[in-house]
C-alpha cells in the first residue's frame, strides 16, 4: 500500500505546533503528523503528515493559507523495503584502527581492524553519516595517543557503535550505552550481542543521563554525545557534573554553522575544545574538563 506525503515549512514553534494539530482533523485523516525543527538558525519549521490515500489539496491550501506556511509538497512514497534497500547499498566504513560493515560485508573485513558488525535498522549510528564517523575518528586519535578511560558512556547511542568501539579495545572499562527511545536500546542490546560485547556493554533506557545506574557508575573519564545542538547545548550543565576531572566529552550530530554555539555552551560549564573535524556539512568537537 503506497503512502502519501504532505510537508510544508512555517516561522515559529507555536504556529508549527497549531498547525499541525489542524492537520490531525483532517479528512482523510494522516497517519501521523510529524514536526520539526530546522537547525539552521532560521526559525523554520517543517511539518508533514503521512496519508494512506491522497489528502484533499484544497484542504492543504486552505491550511497553508491559514497559517503562513508556504504550500505544502505532496507526493507519493513507493513501496519499498528500506532496511533491505540500505543493506545493499551501504558499503563498509574504515575510521582509523575500526571496520564498520554490515553482515553482507562479513567477507570484506580486514585482519587489522577492529571489526563493527551493525546492521540497517531503525536506529541512528551505521559508520557512514559524518557525524558518527566523526566520532569513532576523533575516538581512535585519543586511544592511539594512550588515552584509555576507564568508564565511558554513549549518551543517545544508537546503534550504540561508539559504545561497542569503546568495548572492542578498551577490555577492563566500563561502558554505558544508553538512549531516550526504547527501540534503540533494543537495537543497541542486539548489535553488542552480534558483536559478542553483550557482557561489555550497559545499554540502557534513559534521557541524557537521567537513570541511577548511570549516575552510579560516574563520574566518566570518557562522553560520546552524538545528538542534536539543542539537546547538546541542554546537556552542558549536566556533562559538567559526570564527566571527571581531565575526561573528555566527544560530541556530533551539529552541523558546521551550529559547532560554535555548542563549543560555547560547554567552555562556559568548563570545557575547553582540544580537537575539531568537520566531515561535509558535520562537525565533531572534542572537549576536556578542566
Amino acid at each position: 500500500m503506497p503512502t502519501f506525503t504532505a510537508l510544508t515549512t512555517l516561522m515559529g514553534e507555536e504556529a508549527a505546533l497549531a498547525l499541525s494539530d489542524a492537520m490531525e482533523r483532517m479528512v482523510p485523516e494522516p497517519t501521523g503528523v510529524g514536526v520539526f525543527e530546522i537547525e539552521d538558525g532560521s526559525g523554520l519549521w517543517e511539518v508533514g503528515g503521512y496519508f494512506l490515500e491522497p489528502p484533499m489539496g484544497a484542504t492543504l491550501d486552505l491550511l497553508a493559507m491559514a497559517f503562513g506556511a508556504k504550500p505544502f509538497a505532496q507526493s507519493e512514497l513507493p513501496e519499498i523495503d528500506w532496511v533491505a534497500k540500505v543493506r545493499r547499498e551501504l558499503s563498509p566504513v574504515e575510521a582509523g584502527r575500526f571496520f564498520v560493515y554490515g553482515s553482507h560485508d562479513a567477507d570484506k573485513v580486514p585482519k587489522d581492524k577492529v571489526a563493527l558488525q551493525i546492521e540497517a535498522t531503525v536506529a541512528f549510528g551505521t559508520g557512514h553519516h559524518g557525524t558518527t564517523l566523526g566520532c569513532l575518528r576523533a575516538f581512535d586519535r585519543l586511544a592511539m595517543g594512550g588515552f584509555a578511560p576507564a568508564r565511558v558512556a554513549d549518551i543517545g547511542c544508537g546503534t550504540a557503535v561508539l559504545a561497542m568501539a569503546a568495548a572492542a579495545i578498551l577490555p577492563d572499562s566500563v561502558i554505558i550505552a544508553s538512549d531516550i527511545d526504547e527501540v534503540a536500546v533494543d537495537v543497541a542490546r542486539a548489535n553488542a550481542a552480534i558483536n559478542g560485547l553483550a557482557a561489555r556493554v550497559i545499554c540502557l533506557e534513559a534521557g541524557g543521563f537521567g537513570h541511577e545506574r548511570i549516575a552510579a557508575a560516574g563520574p566518566f573519564d570518557l562522553v560520546f554525545a552524538n545528538i542534536l545542538k539543542g539537546p547538546l547545548i541542554g546537556l552542558a550543565p549536566d556533562m559538567a557534573v559526570h564527566v571527571a576531572k581531565d575526561g573528555i566529552a566527544i560530541l556530533s550530530g551539529l552541523l558546521v554553522v551550529q559547532a560554535e554555539a555548542v563549543q560555547a555552551a560547554y567552555v562556559t560549564n568548563g570545557f575547553v575544545l582540544i580537537a575539531r573535524e568537520d566531515i561535509g556539512e558535520w562537525s565533531t568537537l572534542v572537549l576536556r574538563h578542566l
